[in-house]
């Protein structure tokens, strides 16, 4: 049996150490995974309402959260693509290596949707284990849809980049970067709009290279950086165009909306890539993105209308004044 958001009853409680059941969250089924904790962040200062951690996926860190949850979710076998794939993505912000052996299965059974092996893939390379990598050679050459194989070479990439930048303490330098997220790549070190966008839109560039100038101009910011990042929607790569839509959702910038509108409406677009148009698109939250959400929440394509749900929902949280409800640890009761 499961329980009201798709875990087995016996995961809807947390155990260890004399830990005890976690409270669910009160709202939308859809919007559970986007309030998990992130141990990740946990030197962060906490986040409160869903604008903070609206659609770029930032997650919240509540300290004595369990990995075990989350792996829960996607063992149960969801008919909801979208919460397993968050799932997937929630263990590889967490970067906890126990989530390992689940995310492992998960990419190399193909009867998970593309979207959650892609996003198992990702997690893979965010934990950054050198005994990952045997698994992502395999699905590199194996897995059947093109935005798993370009997830596992970046993937493969991002461990090998993570190598050179350990300390002699085996501990990876970290740079205070304006955005939280633990991104499939690492920003590129140059400083030039204009040579990043050479980068960004040369189609015979490599995957990991062109991810590295997505996020530098992402940090980058700016007008022109901006335009940039919309030009690259037009990108072959299906795996390329819907990380810049998610990076146009990060930015939360106006001038991005007519673009995420018009991916949003083509039936022919990915169906990965229109979901984080959607995302995107709630959380710019303009009077035409919210109608158009609106509309596609009866899109016939699940992985489209539940995020447009979703996108819905984290807003009329906004809307109502009240704070986001995360899961938290209580008291042990004795009987």
């Amino acid at each position: 049996e499961t329980g009201a958001h798709g875990f087995s009853d016996e995961l809807q409680s947390v155990t260890g150490d004399g830990e005890v059941p976690v409270r669910q969250i009160a709202g939308p089924d859809l919007t559970y995974l986007r309030a998990l904790p992130c141990p990740l962040l946990a030197s962060q200062s906490p986040w409160s309402c869903p604008s903070q951690c609206s659609y770029s996926r930032e997650l919240i860190s509540i300290t004595g959260a369990k990995v075990g949850l989350i792996v829960g979710g996607l063992a149960t076998r969801d008919t909801s693509n979208l919460l397993a794939h968050e799932a997937a993505f929630a263990l590889g912000q967490m970067q906890d290596t126990d989530a390992v052996p689940a995310l492992e299965a998960v990419l190399q059974d193909v009867a998970f949707h593309p979207i959650v092996r892609h996003e198992a893939a990702e997690a893979l390379g965010a934990i950054g284990l050198e005994s990952n990598v045997p698994q992502l050679k395999r699905s590199l050459v194996l897995d059947p849809a093109q935005e798993v194989r370009e997830t596992c070479e970046l993937a493969l990439q991002r461990i090998e980049e993570l190598k050179s930048v350990c300390g002699d303490d085996g501990m990876v330098t970290k740079e205070v970067l304006p955005f939280l997220s633990v991104d499939p790549a690492a920003p590129a070190s140059c400083s030039s709009v204009s040579q990043l966008r050479h980068v960004l839109l040369d189609e015979e560039k490599g995957m990991y290279e062109r991810y590295a100038a997505l996020f530098a101009l992402r940090n980058y910011g700016g007008d022109e950086a901006i335009s940039v990042i919309i030009d690259s929607l037009g990108a072959n790569s299906a795996l390329l165009r819907h990380e810049v839509a998610y990076v146009l959702g990060q930015l939360q910038n106006k001038a991005a909306s007519d673009a995420l509108c018009r991916v949003l409406r083509d039936a022919n677009e990915h169906p990965m890539v229109r979901h984080e148009a959607a995302e995107a698109l709630g959380s710019i939250a303009d009077d035409e993105s919210v109608g158009l959400l609106e509309e596609f929440a009866q899109d016939p394509e699940p992985l489209v209308s539940q995020s447009c749900e979703v996108a819905l929902s984290m807003l009329a949280f906004e809307k109502s004044g009240k704070s986001f409800e995360f899961l938290f640890m209580q008291t042990p009761e004795v009987h």
